[in-house]
């Protein structure tokens, strides 16, 4: 236990953002030597789910020596390509976005994100620095120095944790972000997402095909593969939600066939080798990214639909800037959780959180409509990109995380906090 009773930073949430901003902020902290607190239940959920983690996300794992052991159970995106699979009266031409182009071997990597959270969960356990409280918090009391987190079930002999900095990594219904009274914007979208997996006869040479229809995107992406099926892919499909139980319900064959059908057989004869699972669609973004010592991360902050693998990079983007605004502060003063500290974090996510969430609602949105204009500047706009070599390589460092420019910050944006 740390000296004073108080831990700098208490990271709430065991997803895989909040245990990857545990791991982050603890070695922050260890140069300090000061320790961190985690309070979340240990165990993986069964997450049928893949993710494609980007460059600047594998970046963060390499930082902290557990890419290697990764990499074996990955798949390398080496191009994204978006078809036009409508039959709508005005369609996108097919577009290549190539890592080689911007000279990157890949984009990323595609991985399950039971695999993920296995080694981020051992990389926990076996971090000095990190005391785990396997619980939830249950209330939250704010002091004047510091908070104190009220926790569901005694730990360690203990039912509570004081805390100068939370980190609330907790989901979109946090409870900590209610309990710092923070709003939130939310909207929903008339799509569910079904996710499973594949084997297929011909080999995906590390592209990643997103395929755009009338219910939202049809997104293929390359799993590594094993000794018995050596080519395999993930797949989210976005339906309508009266037709996601169909899907659900349906035979190996008949699906497989009709996955296959939909890719125009470009990955050969395709195999259903995983139960499909449905997630409802939907979005929200936070007023204000911290107030009342507490930061938000990953979904308590964000979420927005499965398009362009921003999710979970966003988050763990989150998790970088506010590692280096720490690790600043502690220079300067002790006081992890200052005004001054919440304040630097919502003004320097602001601008990626809203340019990543307007992009993707406006894209999905995009697919459902059946009015003309919309239809033609889209496929106007992927004409564009697919024929400007500039404009191509500005649009995939964008996707990557880069952020050449931000717009102005109003006075109540930049200063949020009381």
């Amino acid at each position: 236990m740390v000296e004073s009773d108080t831990y700098d930073v208490a990271v709430v949430g065991g997803g895989p953002t909040g245990l990857m901003a545990s791991l982050v902020l603890a070695e922050v902290l260890a140069g300090q030597d000061r320790k961190l607190a985690l309070i979340a239940p240990s165990g993986l959920a069964d997450d049928r789910r893949t993710t494609a983690l980007l460059m600047p996300s594998v970046e963060m794992l390499v930082n902290l020596n557990l890419w290697d052991e990764i990499v074996p159970e990955t798949a390398a995106l080496k191009i994204m390509r978006l078809i036009d699979g409508s039959k709508r009266l005005i369609r996108a031409p097919l577009t290549d976005f190539k890592a080689s182009e911007i000279g990157l071997d890949a984009f990323g990597y595609n991985v399950p994100n039971m695999t993920l959270n296995r080694h981020l969960e051992a990389a926990i356990e076996a971090n000095s620095q990190i005391d785990r409280y396997e619980t939830v918090v249950s209330d939250v009391d704010h002091g004047f120095d510091s908070m104190t987190l009220h926790l569901s079930d005694e730990c360690d002999g203990r039912d509570s944790v004081s805390a100068r900095l939370a980190v609330a990594a907790d989901g979109r219904d946090s409870t900590m972000r209610a309990h710092a009274g923070i709003e939130t914007r939310r909207w929903s979208y008339p799509q569910t997402a079904i996710v499973l997996t594949f084997r297929h006869t011909s080999p995906h040479g590390g592209v990643s095909a997103e395929f755009h229809t009338e219910t939202g995107p049809f997104t293929q992406v390359p799993l590594p593969s094993t000794p018995d099926a050596p080519y395999r892919s993930s797949l989210v499909w976005v339906v309508r939600p009266d037709e996601s139980d169909d899907i659900l319900n349906r035979d190996a064959a008949s699906l497989s066939a009709e996955v296959e059908q939909k890719m125009g057989s470009s990955f050969g004869k395709v195999s259903i080798d995983s139960s499909p699972q449905a997630f409802p669609l939907s979005g929200l973004t936070a007023r204000s990214f911290a107030a009342k010592r507490t930061v938000l991360v990953g979904e308590a902050a964000h979420v927005f639909p499965p398009i362009g693998a921003q999710g979970l990079n966003l988050g763990w983007r989150d998790v970088r800037a506010l590692a280096d605004l720490v690790g600043q502060h502690l220079k300067r003063r002790s006081d992890t959780g200052s005004n001054p500290l919440l304040s630097s974090y919502h003004r320097a996510r602001l601008a990626d959180v809203n340019l990543r969430t307007t992009a993707v609602d406006l894209l999905n949105r995009s697919l459902l409509t059946d009015f003309l204009p919309v239809q033609a500047a889209r496929a106007l706009g992927l004409t564009a990109v697919s024929g400007l070599a500039p404009l191509r390589q500005f649009m995939m460092r964008q996707g990557l995380g880069e952020r050449p420019f931000e717009r102005r910050a109003t006075r109540r944006e930049r200063d949020p906090v009381e």
